[in-house]
């Protein structure tokens, strides 16, 4: 595998910019992900590196080498689409086996018929391999998109939301099949996706786009913990961090400047009072989610584990001191974190007893 970095690359379609100034690295090895919402620059910059897309400005280098203007043949990265993009009438082998039999590589059909078996073995489709395209299911078509690109060995994964077509269950566990091949193989990946528990989940280090622009870049961890600016913060977590004017949820101890507190579901505090009102409850297994209304703004809560709420009660609410984190009114985030001290928490019960 090799490194793969973008120098200062900007991409136009007309009037619109899809990419601004991108300067990232993805080091030998590692997993990035691209996380942004439709229109954010995602699949632009992959077709970038991909050579599907030539920048206007800036450079593409692969291993030390500049790409910009090299063809796609010659860039030695897979790419993987968002649509499986099989051959209906071949078999899965033939499919996988299809990068290895290009004139550029001219591989014997014994080696070929090793390294698909052996990809095929890592995927768990080995007993697949005779089924034509069309006879799979969606997840195992998936997984033979996947092989396909791993037959080859490149120096770099491109994955395009190679997930985003799957239900909840197919997603987890390919997930967790893409991790593990990307630690077995030590293979260097840029992933794109607007879904943000893939991108907790896959990514060693995630990049934040906004308009085509690089605005965050770290661990998941630090994005999650040290938003840079509002949009940072709600492009992770679930449910979505809270905005709310100064003020709310007792925070008063902004720096100067606050024009936006940001405080996690998980750290609000629901205790008995008012000042709120339950406006729903949505019980989603592991957490319940209360949504309230707090003076007129909507606030997400987690509920307690043994807590029970009913929509129309009425509530008091603060934040876990030290917990807040404050934007200006440009939207950066403001150094320092706050949050009143919070009321003893206690148990609501509705009138109805639970």
């Amino acid at each position: 595998m090799a490194e793969l970095v973008f120098d200062s690359v900007s991409k136009s379609f007309g009037a619109t910019l899809a990419v601004r100034d991108l300067s990232l690295g993805v080091a030998d090895g590692e997993f990035v992900v691209l996380l942004g919402p439709t229109g954010a620059g995602k699949t632009t910059t992959l077709r970038v590196a991909a050579g599907l897309e030539a920048p206007d400005a800036g450079a593409v280098r692969i291993a030390g080498t500049d790409v910009t203007r090299a063809a796609p043949a010659e860039r030695d990265v897979a790419f993987v689409f968002q649509q499986y993009s099989l051959y209906p009438h071949y078999s899965v082998f033939d499919n996988m086996a299809f990068p290895l039999r290009a004139p550029l590589r001219r591989w014997g059909e014994a080696k070929i018929k090793a390294r698909v078996g052996e990809v095929a073995r890592l995927l768990g489709i080995e007993d697949k391999l005779r089924n034509r395209a069309t006879q799979l299911s969606g997840g195992e078509m998936q997984r033979v998109a996947i092989g396909r690109a791993l037959v080859r060995d490149p120096a770099a994964f491109l994955m395009d939301e190679p997930l985003s077509s799957l239900d909840a269950k197919l997603r987890e566990g390919l997930r967790v099949e893409l991790k593990r091949i990307q630690v077995d193989l030590g293979a260097t990946i840029l992933y794109v996706t607007h879904d943000q528990l893939e991108a907790m989940t896959l990514a060693e280090r995630i990049g934040v786009l906004c308009e085509g622009r690089l605005v965050q870049i770290g661990t998941p961890y630090q994005v999650y913990a040290e938003p840079a600016s509002s949009y940072v913060a709600m492009r992770l977590g679930s449910p979505r961090i809270n905005l709310l004017p100064p003020g709310a949820l007792g925070v008063t101890d902004g720096p100067d400047g606050t024009a936006i507190v940001g405080v996690r579901p998980e750290d609000v505090v629901i205790a008995e009072g008012g000042g709120a009102r339950v406006r729903a409850v949505e019980h989603l297994g592991a957490e319940t989610v209360i949504v309230l209304d707090a003076e007129g703004e909507e606030v997400h809560a987690l509920a307690r584990p043994g807590d029970s709420y009913v929509p129309g009660m009425e509530v008091a609410l603060s934040a876990l001191p030290g917990t807040a984190l404050f934007f200006g009114a440009d939207d950066r985030r403001i150094a320092g974190r706050g949050g009143a001290p919070a009321p003893a928490a206690a148990k609501v019960e509705s009138a109805y007893g639970f």
